[in-house]
């Protein structure tokens, strides 16, 4: 589709963040983004620490915006400061996961409760673009697994972004920005079998159909089971690893 906004430009436009800062906030943005996606993938796992040394020296920086963007990540709850250790990543548990995933349910529910008032036919065509991805990147055989896994989850968040995007409110986006790329969904894709996959994605599918249809309390409520069912799945994975 012609104009559609790409990287991180573009998941902060999708999610109502905005452009991109000027040039005085490029390091630290550059140096929040990477590290957030090393959280976010798993390169960096919980209770690592954060070497700001290293990281500027692997991405070309000064120490300076690497401070800030640990500010930034502890800001959104993925880092923490221990004692005689500095940033660490933050080790997610049980109630983060009802935490995040009873907030997501509430607020995506309601975002497609709206979408299905005020979709427009170039908002379903966001949707099932989205969708179209995630079913290729299912397929993508050829891939290791964290690289699939990462063009899932790209495909997964442009669904959940254009969905948002239809409900055409204001600040949805801006409060589900983080949570709706937050490690936890990333694992939850991570662990997901291929019938899983194909059963969230069929989700996708169904939750676009009463969209389309006009059909707002049935795109609710197909959208809270839908993200119910990633949270049964983190709960179930953290149960085997305790």
């Amino acid at each position: 589709m012609g104009g559609k906004p790409h990287g991180d430009e573009g998941f902060a436009a999708a999610y109502g963040g905005g452009p991109m800062p000027d040039e005085a906030m490029a390091g630290p943005m550059l140096a929040y983004a990477s590290v957030r996606t090393w959280i976010v993938e798993g390169r960096l796992r919980p209770g690592e620490r954060l070497i700001e040394a290293r990281i500027a020296a692997e991405l070309n920086l000064s120490r300076t915006p690497v401070r800030e963007a640990v500010r930034m990540l502890a800001a959104d709850g993925l880092v923490v400061t221990e004692r005689n250790r500095g940033a660490v990543v933050r080790a997610l548990g049980r109630h983060d996961v009802l935490d995040l995933y009873e907030l997501r349910a509430r607020l995506e529910s309601y975002a497609s409760e709206l979408a299905a008032s005020r979709a427009t036919p170039e908002d379903i065509a966001a949707i099932d673009e989205g969708i179209r991805d995630f079913g290729r990147a299912i397929k993508r055989r050829d891939l290791d697994h964290v690289a699939r896994t990462r063009l899932i989850g790209e495909a997964n968040r442009r669904v959940h972004a254009a969905i948002i995007a239809a409900s055409r409110h204001s600040r949805l986006g801006h409060l589900l920005s983080s949570a709706v790329d937050a490690p936890l969904v990333f694992e939850a894709l991570r662990e997901f079998t291929n019938r899983e996959l194909e059963r969230s994605n069929l989700f996708h599918q169904l939750i676009r159909d009463t969209i389309a249809k006009g059909e707002p309390m049935r795109a609710g409520q197909l959208m809270h089971e839908h993200i119910m069912q990633g949270r049964d799945q983190i709960l179930e994975n953290l149960g085997q690893d305790e």
